[in-house]
């Protein structure tokens, strides 16, 4: 029997959940059926799989030996010697960090050392910040992603009180995002809306622009202004009203002006034509936290704005 005191980082989570992030190699089947045979007790009791720990809390595992081992990558911020983070803001609770096109968010599949939060997990790590040893389940979390070939801002969280009300806010849109891409043509006019209905084929990771509703179709608007065009091109500022997969990429294309770049959903004649072919021109530029409800510990952060100025793509096309 292993014992767990509940510290703050735990607390406000729920049982199986927790004990998921706790006890790694135990299969979810079997950990719900250890919550139900009462094999997993809180503060000496059964308790239900969704019961919120509170701090001071004690669980008490009867688990076997082998499912506590930690998985070999569970220490892998260690082997980054020297984090490489482009930090456009830090405090105690979050780091914003610029994160650059190529650069991948998360691991896709096996760890990977070069991803963002890696190097944010290390750089926490080594400024003592974050000690592993003294936590059963949280780690630095990021609480947006972007897509590896664009670029912008992503929010880590640095605890787990931060890491609930950041997930809270980004699913309420309490957290404005704007972007700037460079596409092909002069948008006309030069501000609007563009509507649609967006419909995801997982298995290409591709998505669809429709003009109608349609089953498994959803909602997308994003508004955009044109800010200069030169050479064929468009530098544009678009702001999200909805949070679908390639929304920008996807309704700019279907509108008549496909990023430069992109190879998805752009033109490949277009984009050689400009020697672009390895990535999208896109980027997560502008950030505001406009907190219309309660932010708890992070009420500080109200009507706070950050911005990336040095875009490669901007400089070179724009600059």
């Amino acid at each position: 029997m292993k014992e767990i005191v509940i510290k703050q980082n735990d607390a406000g989570q729920r049982l199986d959940r927790f004990v998921g992030k706790a006890v790694p190699l135990l299969p979810e089947s079997l950990l719900q059926k250890y919550i139900r045979l009462k094999r997993i007790k809180l503060n000496g009791k059964g308790a239900k799989r969704d019961t919120r720990l509170s701090l001071g809390d004690t669980l008490q595992l009867y688990i076997n030996d082998e499912f506590f081992e930690k998985p070999k990558e569970e220490n892998s911020y260690l082997k980054v010697s020297t984090p490489k983070l482009n930090i456009v803001y830090e405090d105690e609770n979050i780091l914003l960090a610029d994160k650059k096109p190529g650069v991948l968010c998360h691991s896709a599949g096996k760890w990977d050392y070069n991803t963002l939060i890696a190097n944010i997990q290390a750089y926490a790590y080594q400024k003592g910040e974050w000690r592993p040893k003294e936590e059963n389940s949280f780690s630095p979390a990021l609480c947006n992603r972007i897509d590896r070939n664009t670029g912008g801002i992503v929010i880590a969280a640095k605890n787990a009180e931060a890491l609930r009300i950041l997930n809270d806010k980004i699913r309420d849109r309490e957290i404005d995002k704007k972007y700037l891409c460079i596409v092909h043509g002069r948008p006309k006019p030069a501000e609007g809306r563009l509507e649609g209905y967006i419909f995801k084929d997982a298995k290409k990771n591709q998505v669809y622009v429709k003009d109608r509703s349609e089953p498994g179709a959803k909602t997308a608007i994003t508004d955009y202004k044109l800010i200069k065009s030169a050479g064929g091109l468009s530098l544009v500022e678009c702001t999200l009203h909805t949070g679908r997969t390639h929304q920008i990429r996807a309704q700019m294309s279907h509108a008549g002006w496909p990023l430069l770049g992109d190879g998805k959903y752009g033109s490949e004649r277009k984009n050689k034509s400009f020697g672009e072919t390895e990535g999208q021109a896109l980027y997560s530029y502008k950030l505001r936290f406009d907190f219309p409800t309660d932010a708890g510990i992070l009420n500080y952060l109200r009507g706070k704005e950050f911005e990336v100025t040095d875009i490669d793509f901007v400089n070179k096309y724009f600059g």
